[in-house]
């Protein structure tokens, strides 16, 4: 019914030749030092062998394969520039394409759903995909009232090819690590794994889709699309036209992407002050730059607005983001060393076991709150290369005091998305007044300063102390 690649053993055998692949080229690195080359270029030259065959097999097989891809792929800023080419093609093209399903199992699809006269419902519709994602494909059509409209199709067996390819890739995730320096693989995958049933419930996307598009529905800088229609594996919203985002990271001008930037800083933290959700599937795919309210395609790019798509993933916080974090946040900026650890202690970063230096924990965070500190930040590939090579390194004294912390289960998301969204600022290269977006929307960031913040931070507002080598 579908070329999904449905049956365990099918799926199992394709991913099977990631790990093989792997040794295979740890053999050929082996040979390659002794012949003589370097470690480093033995190394990335491992990198870029590995993303190739890596991306070859998650593009084949869509579902959890392909989910885990652009999950990597808004870290992709943390590879080396001269691996990071190649692969930043692979993982674009992760973001907007995919082997689409044959027209009958889409046809298929809609008369379930939809009901057998599912074609009266539209006055047009595309057969042609218009985009493929990890568990399910678009098709642009035009609804019985007049509406352009993008129908959403969940693949057939979408499910269990998520739960299968998930847990094959938590086997090996070990092999996985040095694709992107200083981050955990396992981790990210697990939690993959236990967001499944939530991404596969259209219901659940629709209602929070319809929540941020009431909210931001008079907002000049963010557009959500509204909901048409939803059923069990079929979803229609409005169709919205516009730029996508990976191509304003490839060919966007110096506005285009620092206005991309700042809104898309606006909209992690300003939409679950807003709604009481977190959007935590950031990658590129799923955001497009458009015009102007009202103004032709050509308008200057200051103004430009914010599409916001895909709400299959969203973190609920009905109070917002923690409080905790903004206030810590705040001290850290000021060199409260003492209060930042209490903070960190009462929520559970640092495990009651454990005994830290507070000051060593504040000379870990400096450098990764830098774009906080200051008025306005240039986020690069470079800078964000040297935060995850500081982690990484074992010489490093970031890197033994890191593995001492813990992530409480609640911040996982929220965890995960701020990285994500940093990696994308990063490929945009955008310069963000990311300090007005958290003194607007984040709680306790604010917050009246106490005596001893007050002293520490000498220069007053808007000046952060210069961030720790």
């Amino acid at each position: 019914m579908s070329d999904l690649p449905r049956k365990a053993v099918t799926r199992t055998a394709k991913l099977a030749t990631l790990p093989l692949g792997f040794a295979g080229r740890a053999t050929w690195g082996l040979g390659k030092r002794i012949g003589g080359r370097s470690a480093e270029i033995v190394t990335r030259e491992l990198q870029q062998r590995t993303a190739d065959q890596l991306f070859k097999v998650l593009g084949e097989l869509k579902g959890g394969a392909m989910k885990f891809g652009q999950a990597l792929s808004v870290f992709e800023s943390a590879l080396p520039e001269e691996i990071a080419g190649p692969y930043r093609a692979a993982l674009t093209k992760l973001q907007e394409a995919a082997p689409p399903m044959p027209v009958r199992t889409v046809h298929a699809v809609l008369a379930e759903r939809m009901g057998e006269e599912w074609r009266e419902r539209f006055l047009e519709f595309d057969d042609k995909p218009s985009a493929a994602a990890s568990i399910g494909q678009v098709h642009r059509a035009v609804w019985h009232d007049g509406r352009e409209v993008a129908v959403k199709v969940q693949y057939p067996g979408a499910g269990e090819a998520l739960l299968s390819d998930l847990a094959q890739l938590g086997r090996f995730a070990r092999l996985l690590g040095p694709l992107i320096p200083g981050m955990d693989i396992k981790p990210l995958i697990t939690e993959l794994r236990d967001r499944v049933a939530e991404e596969l419930d259209y219901g659940l996307e629709a209602e929070a889709q319809r929540a941020h598009a009431a909210e931001f529905a008079d907002d000049p800088d963010v557009v959500v699309p509204e909901v048409v229609y939803q059923g069990e594996q079929v979803i229609v919203t409005e169709w919205m036209e516009g730029v996508p985002l990976a191509e304003v990271i490839s060919d966007g001008s110096a506005e285009e992407r620092d206005r991309a930037g700042q809104l898309l800083a606006r909209f992690l933290f300003s939409g679950p002050a807003r709604t009481g959700l977190l959007h935590a599937d950031p990658h590129p795919g799923n955001f497009r730059l458009l015009p102007p309210r009202d103004a032709e395609e050509d308008g200057p790019a200051g103004e430009f607005r914010l599409g916001v798509l895909d709400f299959g993933t969203v973190d609920r916080l009905p109070g917002g983001l923690p409080e905790t974090i903004g206030e810590a946040l705040r001290m850290s900026l000021v060199g409260e060393a003492e209060a930042v650890y209490d903070r960190l202690r009462g929520e559970g970063f640092v495990r009651e076991s454990v005994e830290l230096d507070p000051d060593a924990v504040l000379d870990y965070l400096l450098p990764i709150i830098e774009p906080a500190a200051v008025e306005e930040f240039t986020f690069t590939r470079g800078w964000m290369r040297d935060q995850a090579a500081r982690i990484a390194d074992p010489r490093s004294p970031a890197y033994q005091l890191g593995k001492q912390l813990n992530l409480p289960p609640s911040y996982l998301l929220i965890h995960r998305v701020t990285l994500s969204t940093i990696g994308v600022l990063c490929q945009l290269n955008a310069t963000v007044r990311l300090r007005d977006e958290l003194e607007d929307w984040l709680p306790g960031f604010a917050g009246e300063p106490d005596d001893g913040e007050a002293m520490a931070a000498g220069a007053g507002p808007g000046t952060g102390p210069a961030p720790a080598g």
